[in-house]
């Protein structure tokens, strides 16, 4: 009897304690998310609104997710969630640069000089690239800016301490109204001297006493000449005189200009020479000591057409050439060379206008893939 009242008081133990589940604390309760809003925690002493007992319907809903969880489901009428970030759409971008636009921009344009001469270039010193043009593989006469190459010659092949002995055919048969200094036969000038003569004045005697030193003759100095003007890339050159006065053969063009002015003025002398206002000129058989000074109007800071900057230039005129000028210009690093070719007196304006717009557009203007010079011309 007593066994068969231990066996009915174990079974009802056990039936009590499924029956009776542990007291909780608020603390411990699970408060599942609810997918309309957060679930508000039961006043002290209230009833829970959440079954002891977790029903179907709610296994069904999600947890709160974890850091690196999927995202919970949406509530109704929400957008949808944000593809994964492991997925192909959600691949981020790469940031476009700092004030970089990532809408593409149209190329930038300038507005180009107003040139008036016939001839007219601007070249970039350090490349050679055409930053502008008119005409300027046509062939014009150079008048006295065949001068620059003369100087260049003589710089490549003599020393600035020979002496040079004028002869008759040098000094005499100059076409009327041709510049001179009157040196006549017999004269002697170093060739420094010579330089400042052919530079500053434009002496056209001088430039025959200095092709008769270098090469023997005219002539012959003009092979040498038409020979370094095609090792600079000259295409459209033909000299026949070292000085310039007219000759129908005696052609070349702002560009093959320009490419002959950018080589001089890789010379120090030239630029130091080419860039000197004024010079005492010895005393001749025939002259007296004379201050010589220099055509070129943009180097004097109290004239309306110096241009800040000049490092060599030279200017020519003749009656079938009109007026012609190369000039070079260095600002801030930045070399340009301006070429003008017959001009009616606008040469000094027109000029003025190139350099103006080559400096002041000049990263666009490299940056436009224009031509470029080399060994054999144009790229």
């Amino acid at each position: 009897m007593k066994k068969i009242k231990r066996i009915l008081s174990l079974l009802l133990t056990a039936a009590l304690t499924v029956s009776l589940p542990p007291a909780r604390s608020r603390a411990e309760l699970i408060i599942p998310p609810s997918p309309f809003g957060t679930a508000a925690v039961p006043a002290p002493g209230s009833q829970s609104a959440v079954p002891e007992t977790t029903s179907p319907a709610a296994a069904a809903q999600p947890s709160v997710p974890e850091p690196g969880d999927q995202p919970a489901v949406p509530a109704p009428g929400s957008q949808p969630a944000s593809p994964d970030a492991t997925s192909p759409e959600a691949v981020p971008q790469p940031p476009a640069p700092d004030g970089a636009s990532q809408v593409p921009q149209p190329p930038q344009t300038v507005q180009e000089p107003v040139i008036a001469a016939e001839g007219a270039v601007l070249i970039d010193g350090a490349t050679g690239k055409v930053l502008f043009g008119r005409n300027e593989n046509q062939q014009f006469y150079p008048a006295s800016i065949t001068k620059v190459m003369t100087a260049l010659l003589v710089l490549e092949r003599c020393s600035l301490s020979d002496t040079v002995t004028f002869s008759a055919a040098a000094t005499t048969g100059l076409e009327s109204g041709a510049v001179a200094l009157g040196v006549s036969e017999g004269d002697r000038l170093t060739v420094e001297q010579c330089l400042y003569g052919l530079l500053l004045k434009s002496a056209n005697e001088i430039g025959n006493g200095l092709a008769e030193h270098v090469a023997g003759s005219n002539e012959a100095f003009a092979a040498l000449m038409n020979e370094k003007a095609r090792s600079l890339g000259c295409q459209n050159t033909s000299f026949q005189n070292p000085h310039g006065l007219n000759d129908p053969s005696h052609l070349t063009t702002p560009y093959d200009m320009a490419l002959i002015l950018r080589a001089a003025l890789e010379n120090e002398t030239f630029r130091r020479i080419a860039t000197t206002t004024s010079y005492e000129f010895p005393a001749l058989k025939k002259e007296a000591a004379k201050t010589i000074t220099m055509g070129h109007k943009m180097l004097y800071p109290t004239d309306s057409r110096y241009y800040a900057g000049m490092i060599g230039g030279k200017t020519g005129y003749t009656s079938k050439a009109g007026n012609t000028l190369v000039t070079g210009v260095e600002q801030e690093g930045v070399r340009l060379i301006a070429v003008v070719m017959k001009s009616k007196s606008t040469h000094y304006a027109d000029t003025k206008a190139m350099l103006d717009y080559g400096f002041a557009n000049y990263q666009t203007l490299m940056g436009s893939g224009e031509r470029e010079a080399g060994p054999g011309g144009r790229e």
